[in-house]
């Protein structure tokens, strides 16, 4: 799948610009959590050990289209919430090393302390999306970046999955295009999952919309999943398409005969497809003080399922017994909200006693990684994943720009 790593290069004086994915949560100047910033640090690490210079680059959140809501609203629009200075002083502290930081988004300045580096040390430029050339994947911006530089490296997984100027524009203007450590233990631990997994093979999905999970429901069905577990507020497309009463719970009426065709699918395929038997409610006119337990079947028209109950928490569990291989994406309720965030938990502890008991478990997605780092049980898991999208888009069977873009050099 990949060609080359950062491994199979000359490093030592060159000027390697390394993609990474820092787009991390930031409360008050201060990196809430690290996860993703830990998670390149093997890459960059390897870099400045081999003599390169290097330069880093990354995007957070989306702030043209937040500044082009918040003029559509007539509010103030502040900038600086968007900017990466915060993580470069969170990578320093991390790294024990100076991370000299480019302040502007323009990249106007950006050469002189690029020009000025020497091997061995490194420089941060600023939030790429800051500038309007980076989701366009504008050729004049991705040359831009380009300048100056001997070897490409991405380790950002998480946005491999977009054809933008820094994950694959610039790979038409430098020679040496390469996968760092990050991306290449993702692509492996996901693509042996996808194409040659260790059974019984075991997939738990959740999250709100079903649409958003389709693809991958028919990949892994296509791919012979031994076991389908479904979860969240997706599930009650399924549960409305089979007639059951659902009350104001979430429902994407429009996938109702999709859901029904995925069962048929799964059914026609021998893969054991398992859906909630019991969901944590709340009546609609007093959520407060209404909260309860009940089986799908008792839901009445004024109830609201805002995660799945302890019968299902145990009977997903159980069916992870003896499973070899297990992925995970999607939080199984409100997760956001407690105590709705009961049985994202409960999955938690049951992917990591299952993974104690010899299964690989790749979890991704921000919830469920969310849930496993809230739960304490991130060393227990064999691979959390850094992607979102790029994550669901692989195990869907499509092709990822940013990795494509490398396989091509």
């Amino acid at each position: 799948m990949i060609k080359k790593t950062i491994r199979d290069v000359e490093l030592s004086g060159k000027t390697v610009f390394i993609r990474v994915d820092f787009n991390v949560p930031i409360k008050e100047g201060v990196v809430e959590d690290d996860t993703r910033i830990r998670g390149a640090i093997p890459t960059i690490e390897y870099a400045l050990e081999n003599g390169a210079k290097v330069v880093l680059a990354s995007h957070l959140g989306r702030p043209l289209k937040d500044k082009k809501k918040a003029e559509e609203k007539g509010v103030e629009f502040d900038v600086s919430k968007y900017s990466l200075a915060p993580v470069a002083k969170k990578l320093s502290d991390l790294l024990t090393k100076p991370v000299d930081f480019e302040d502007s988004s323009e990249l106007s300045d950006g050469y002189a302390k690029i020009s000025a580096l020497q091997d061995g040390e490194i420089v941060m430029l600023e939030n790429l999306r800051l500038n309007a050339g980076e989701e366009k994947n504008d050729p004049e911006f991705a040359k831009t970046l380009a300048k100056g530089v001997d070897i490409y490296v991405n380790d950002a997984f998480g946005t491999a999955h977009r054809a933008h100027a820094s994950t694959e524009g610039i790979t038409h203007f430098v020679d040496t295009c390469v996968a760092g450590l990050l991306m290449e233990k993702e692509l492996a631990f996901l693509g042996k999952a996808l194409n040659d997994p260790e059974r019984p093979f075991v997939a738990i999905l959740g999250g709100a919309k079903v649409s958003d999970k389709i693809p991958v429901i028919e990949s892994l069905i296509k791919r012979k999943v031994d076991k389908l577990l479904i979860g969240g507020a997706m599930a009650y497309t399924f549960f409305k398409a089979q007639g059951f009463t659902v009350g104001k719970s979430l429902v994407e009426d429009d996938m109702m005969p999709t859901a029904l065709e995925v069962e048929r699918k799964a059914k026609e395929a021998g893969v054991e497809l398992l859906l909630p038997t019991d969901h944590q409610v709340v009546d609609s006119y007093d959520p407060i003080n209404s909260r309860k337990a009940i089986q799908i079947e008792f839901t009445n028209a004024g109830l609201v399922g805002l995660d799945i109950g302890p019968d299902t928490a145990a009977r997903f569990a159980q069916a992870l017994e003896g499973a070899k291989t297990i992925v995970w994406n999607g939080p199984m309720g409100m997760f956001e909200e407690k105590p709705f965030d009961e049985g994202t938990l409960a999955i938690a502890n049951a992917v990591a006693e299952a993974t104690a008991n010899g299964a690989t478990s790749i979890v991704g997605g921000g919830d469920s990684v969310a849930a496993v780092n809230q739960a304490g049980l991130a060393d227990k898991i064999s691979h959390i994943s850094t992607g979102g999208g790029a994550t669901l888009e692989f195990l869907a069977g499509d092709e990822l720009p940013g990795v494509a873009a490398l396989d091509d050099k």
